[in-house]
């Protein structure tokens, strides 16, 4: 018996990994976090699964499940959204699970950052304007943050940001940044990526407050931040130049058929 946890993907079903799908149609047991994970995602069960929304469950009540599935000797896919490396809630369970000696393993996800950016048609890293992504968030009910991992702080290296799980504190954020990245700097929020009501809103940091409250959202959206975002004269990448010496290239090569 072993659980699997996975990473569901950002909200369409068909971005969650094929070895995630193989996982979640082989297991006679699957919990879900049913406020974020979509439910045509479980269409992959196999018929007769045991199916558990976990949203309203205690980290108690969810050792029981898994206690529950490991007596019975039945494999569980315990699917999240996104990736599990992050603001996931996975480390808990992996210590209760270490705890009981229940073998785990883990799926890797499509992350939201990546959705958003798909669904805004960019690139996040540009060559000489932005190398650098750090996904951050601002302190909430569930989790306070360090002290010295603060928004000026990140700003401060004029980096793209993606802020997550703080729509409700966009005024905060947009006080915070400004002093670093100016009031013309680039942003957009990007509501539910990737899912049928995606909502993605562009504007700058002078006027984002006022364009999301004409589209309010609350929750799963995520705000971006960096000129990354409305540069169009950047340099090149070296990657592609012609003159660029690498291992499967030498100078003055084209491409092309020889």
């Amino acid at each position: 018996m072993t659980v699997h946890f996975i990473g569901a993907g950002p909200g369409a079903p068909d971005l969650i990994t094929v070895r995630g799908r193989d996982l979640v149609a082989r297991c006679p047991v699957c919990l879900y976090a049913g406020s974020l994970v979509p439910r045509d995602i479980l269409a992959y069960c196999p018929p007769g699964a045991r199916i558990v929304d976990t949203a309203a469950l205690s980290l108690e009540v969810l050792a029981e499940e898994f206690e529950r599935a490991f007596a019975a000797g039945h494999d569980v896919a315990r699917l999240h959204s996104g990736d599990l490396s992050v603001w996931s809630a996975m480390g808990e369970q992996l210590r209760l699970l270490r705890e009981r000696g229940i073998p785990y393993t883990i799926t890797p996800g499509v992350p939201a950052f990546a959705a958003a950016a798909a669904a805004l048609g960019r690139e996040l890293t540009l060559p000489e304007v932005g190398q650098s992504l750090i996904l951050t968030r601002t302190s909430g009910r569930a989790s306070s943050m360090p002290p010295r991992e603060t928004l000026p702080a990140f700003a401060a290296t004029g980096a793209t940001l993606a802020i997550h799980l703080s729509i409700h504190a966009l005024a905060r954020v947009v006080a915070e940044l400004t002093p670093h990245y100016g009031a013309e700097c680039p942003v957009a929020i990007v509501y539910r990526a990737s899912w049928p009501d995606e909502r993605v809103i562009k504007a700058t940091l002078g006027t984002i407050e006022a364009e999301a409250a004409r589209s309010p959202m609350e929750r799963t959206a995520l705000i971006l931040v960096g000129p990354v975002l409305g540069s169009e004269d950047f340099r090149p990448s070296a990657l592609y130049d012609a003159d660029y010496a690498r291992r499967f290239r030498t100078p003055g090569w084209r491409g092309g058929p020889e």
